[in-house]
């Protein structure tokens, strides 16, 4: 790849763009509000101009909701060969961007995991996606051209390439970021009803438990809305699992003597299922994945130039 397009220069393109000058490929930033594309062009991530003749591969990094539109509009002013985005739901925009009538041999969808709670391409890093997976989901009837592309800037940003099918993409991410942050946010959000004497008691866990809830409320609304029912699925099953340790825990509080060893053995049970979830993550996987997008630009998002 010689050259490329990021549209949309928040944290995740600004970060992408940086690690693509960094391999000297020839980059164009393009924004909705130029003076951002100006900031990430001042950081050393590439040309604040739209290209004379197409590039080789666009990158949208934009919400998920923009990305069709997105999508459709560059495509119609031949911006690039082949385009992918760095969205992190995936079947909800394909969808789109089919209705929209996009060439869609033209364009494979990604989603690079890793982010950082900051946002903005002040926060952007080169390398920031070194030894990260790379979720590319390739439509039926994609090009190689642009699947190939796709996997060599996954590669030049230091990541691993992983290709997946668009719903399991969703399932997955509901999972392992989507759920976790409306999860973190709920409880972050039970922290306004204490007082300041007991938060002053607050320590490293709480702050490692409530640390992804600092993200974007807009932008999250975005996210979670356009992957909605797979999260709702994931959380119907922790309601349920709720409320099992509710009922457990009224009953230890009352004291009830005809029920204190079965909820014990159903508090433990939680606890214990805990532990073996967690166990179950690779060695090696750091916490980021639910800041994943965290840098996507709402106020640049949709259409740069």
């Amino acid at each position: 790849m010689r050259s490329a397009a990021v549209v949309g220069t928040g944290l995740i393109g600004t970060s992408i763009a940086l690690a693509l000058r960094g391999r000297g490929v020839t980059t164009y930033l393009l924004d909705r509000d130029p003076e951002t594309a100006r900031t990430a062009a001042g950081l050393g991530a590439g040309l604040a101009a739209v290209p004379r003749t197409p590039v080789d591969l666009a990158i949208l990094a934009v919400p998920p909701q923009h990305v069709a539109r997105a999508l459709h509009e560059h495509q119609h002013l031949n911006l690039a060969h082949d385009f992918t985005d760095a969205a992190s739901v995936k079947a909800k925009p394909q969808a789109e961007a089919a209705a929209l009538g996009c060439d869609l041999s033209r364009y494979v969808g990604g989603h690079p995991m890793a982010g950082r709670e900051q946002s903005g391409p002040l926060a952007a890093r080169g390398d920031l996606f070194q030894g990260r997976p790379w979720v590319l989901t390739p439509a039926e009837g994609a090009g190689r051209r642009a699947l190939d592309r796709t996997m060599e800037l996954a590669e030049l940003c230091g990541a691993r390439p992983v290709v997946m099918g668009h719903e399991q993409h969703d399932r997955a991410v509901a999972l392992i970021s989507h759920t976790p942050h409306v999860v973190a946010s709920l409880l972050a959000a039970r922290l306004l009803h204490g007082d300041e004497a007991e938060l002053q008691l607050a320590g490293q866990g709480l702050r490692d438990v409530t640390r992804i809830a600092g993200g974007d409320a807009e932008l999250w609304t975005d996210i979670i809305g356009s992957n909605a029912s797979a999260v709702a699925d994931v959380l119907a099953e922790i309601v349920l699992d709720l409320r099992v340790v509710v009922e457990a825990l009224a009953d230890l509080g009352t004291g009830a003597p005809e029920r204190p060893r079965i909820s014990r053995e159903h508090l433990t049970t939680a606890l214990v299922r805990g532990v073996q979830g967690r166990g179950r993550i690779p060695a090696g996987v750091v916490s980021g994945p639910a800041a994943a997008v965290s840098g996507l630009r709402l106020s640049g998002a949709a259409v740069g130039g």
